[in-house]
């Protein structure tokens, strides 16, 4: 007879029954919820926990001609102002807005604020406010187009209902961000923001602030700075195309309007190929709002890496070379001067070297930047490409040319000196010889005129060949008229009865004889005098200047784009005409004035002086090289403000030549992929 088991045993065997059945309960519930209903489940959870976002993709990054990155990417933070969480309360967004500025102006933090108005105790329109764009904006708001800054200012906190208790500095402040605002529901507030200032951020009291991560520029060196050029937020006059003027806006390009575009130098010219496509993620969230997973939609994929045709380290010598000099020349009479150098390859119009002094740095951009636009140096002012100069006796080669071609006369001919052209009444110039002491240069040639740069010479030479067919060859040159550089250059001045007339300005004869010597109304940039130099020494090819030699995938594996384009236009010279051109300005090195600097040249050159008076004051001096003599791969031109004679800068060029010819050229630094993705 079986016994009655233990009181302590049948609990167990209950509590082991209840277990078992729970457990077939619970893969029961399981089974139904995963398989059975899964996919609906999951839906119905990415539904009510799930948020799409734009991940926006790092720009491309900026080389050298070598592979040697100049500008990267790295992980930053942006604060974003949303005001959609305020609806109607315009109260509170102000307030929020003034909370967030104060943060920011404690912390030393600039933020985006492109109204056209000064900012301080006394706020005034700017001149961009006379922009159509500006215009367009007070018309669509029905502000005053016409009043002075106060009442635009008055109009502005009416319309965005910023109340009395705040100043009008304070005001101020706080209707730049509403302009942001208007038309938008956000905009980036502050790019590359400090971890102090995010944890300042996410203590809950700023409403309407959002972060963002983002990648921020970097600087890989301090360099080019008027070449590489700087990024920054959208314009409202940048985002709406314009039918009138043909210009396509951001938001017609697929742009987001929060995006980081380029604002000059080479990040604006080559803003195609450095945007990249932005992606899209979904973004899980739990019932506390943190994330619990995120997929990707779309990937983002960078931009371009983009080679320059700069060789920076060419580019470093270059700048030292012209601060040294100029710094030199303030140090014997404290006059304050400015300069430009460029450098271009002969047979293909690259430009391996362009820099203007002074200068900035771009790492410290936005910091500096009141100080910079205060300096009445202007470092922001790109000399090589926007200063125009008088290019003084270094034109005339071109005068040159344009009579031997013309057969004025030939390489053997002889004019003589006399001291004071008399050929016109009034003017009656001297040349600089018989001017400094009563000398002159005697019996010449063309390549000995060169040489010696007898303005006697050309005097007569460019009355003979006359201003239409001087005109005819500078143009050839491409003097005078845009070099085609992406980063955007004047154009110039050649000098023409045309030109005078169209400028209320008087033509004489005695203009054709003064613009044969590069006087006149003549004023051209040191990049076109580099260019008309590589091609006079080129065999007449005259190339587009450019700056933009590759395009590849961020991850190297594709070339996107190779410039390769043909000569614009080829100047028809005898090999007699170049012979004796380039003859001139070799002897120059070798036995003439600037002889005792190119003693020291690695290679042999070519060169040309030059000065331009500036109405009282000191001379600009004005030099042009190429080098090698037989075989030439570079031109130099160099400009420099009050520089006085042009064989001032001779050893200026000397040790930039020497910088490209004493180095290897096959540099191989090493692309590493654009991995930043967000």
């Amino acid at each position: 007879m079986m016994k009655n088991p233990h009181p302590s045993r049948r609990r167990v065997y209950v509590l082991l029954g209840f277990f078992c059945a729970f457990l077939v309960l619970f893969f029961a519930v399981l089974y139904d919820a995963q398989v059975v209903h899964g996919s609906e489940n999951r839906a119905r959870s990415i539904t009510s926990n799930t948020a799409s976002e734009t991940v926006t993709a790092s720009r491309g990054i900026i080389t050298d001609r070598n592979g040697k990155v100049l500008v990267s990417n790295r992980l930053a933070y942006t604060l974003v102002v949303d005001k959609s969480s305020f609806g109607k309360d315009e109260a509170a967004l102000n307030g929020a807005i003034w909370q967030l500025i104060q943060l920011c102006q404690e912390q030393g933090v600039t933020w985006n604020d492109t109204l056209p108005m000064t900012t301080g105790s006394s706020p005034q329109l700017t001149s961009k406010s006379l922009t159509e764009s500006f215009r367009e904006y007070l018309d669509g708001n029905k502000l005053p187009t016409d009043g002075g800054s106060a009442e635009v200012l008055a109009a502005m906190r009416k319309l965005y209902k910023v109340d009395d208790s705040y100043t009008d500095s304070q005001a101020r402040l706080i209707v730049g961000v509403r302009y942001e605002l208007d038309g938008r529901s956000s905009y980036t507030f502050a790019e590359d923001v400090s971890t102090e200032l995010l944890g300042r951020i996410t203590d809950g009291k700023y409403r309407g602030v959002t972060i963002k991560t983002a990648a921020a520029r970097v600087y890989n060196t301090k360099l080019a700075a008027h070449i590489l050029g700087t990024v920054g937020a959208i314009w409202q006059e940048e985002w709406r195309s314009d039918e009138s003027t043909g210009y396509v806006g951001y938001a017609d390009k697929g742009y987001n309007m929060n995006d980081l575009v380029g604002k000059d130098g080479v990040e604006k010219a080559f803003e195609e190929y450095l945007h990249g496509n932005d992606g899209k993620r979904l973004i899980t969230t739990d019932e506390n709002g943190k994330i619990t997973g995120e997929l990707y939609t779309r990937e983002p994929q960078p931009g371009g890496t983009v080679a320059l045709t700069l060789d920076i380290d060419l580019q470093a010598d270059v700048e030292q070379a012209l601060a040294n000099t100029i710094s030199g020349m303030i140090d014997k009479d404290s006059n304050e001067r400015g300069g430009a150098a460029a450098v271009v390859a002969v047979g293909s119009g690259e430009v391996l070297a362009l820099a203007s002094y002074p200068s900035y740095d771009l790492s410290t951009f936005n910091e500096d930047y009141e100080t910079l636009v205060a300096d009445d140096r202007l470092p922001m002012f790109n000399r090589a490409t926007q200063g125009v100069y008088a290019p003084g006796s270094t034109f005339k080669m071109c005068t040159a040319v344009a009579a031997l071609e013309s057969g004025i006369i030939t390489p053997s001919s002889i004019i003589q000196d006399r001291g004071i052209y008399t050929y016109y009444t009034h003017p009656q110039p001297m040349c600089w010889v018989y001017q400094q002491g009563g000398a002159t240069h005697g019996r010449i040639n063309v390549s000995q005129a060169i040489t010696v740069s007898c303005n006697y010479f050309f005097y007569e030479v460019g009355r003979l060949t006359g201003i239409r067919t001087l005109d005819s060859y500078a143009s050839q040159f491409g003097l005078g008229s845009s070099t085609g550089i992406e980063i955007g250059d004047s154009s110039g001045v050649l000098a023409s009865p045309e030109w005078a007339d169209s400028h209320n300005r008087e033509w004489t004869d005695g203009q054709t004889i003064t613009a044969a010597i590069g006087q006149s109304y003549n004023l051209f940039t040191p990049l076109q005098l580099a260019n008309y130099i590589a091609t006079l020494v080129g065999g007449g090819e005259h190339y587009q200047a450019h700056l933009l030699k590759n395009v590849k995938e961020y991850d190297n594996s594709r070339l996107l784009y190779v410039y390769n384009e043909e000569p614009l236009n080829v100047v028809e010279m005898s090999d007699s005409t170049v012979d004796a051109v380039t003859k001139g300005m070799h002897d120059l090195t070798v036995s003439g004035s600037v002889a005792f600097a190119f003693q020291d040249c690695v290679v042999s050159a070519g060169a040309k002086t030059g000065s331009a008076q500036v109405g009282t004051d000191i001379a600009n001096g004005v030099f042009v090289a190429y080098a090698p003599y037989e075989n030439p791969e570079i031109a130099v031109a160099i400009v420099i403000e009050k520089g006085g004679s042009g064989a001032a800068l001779a050893t200026t060029a000397v040790e930039i030549i020497n910088s490209w010819f004493s180095r290897s050229q096959d540099g191989s630094a090493a692309v590493g992929e654009n991995t930043l993705l967000k």
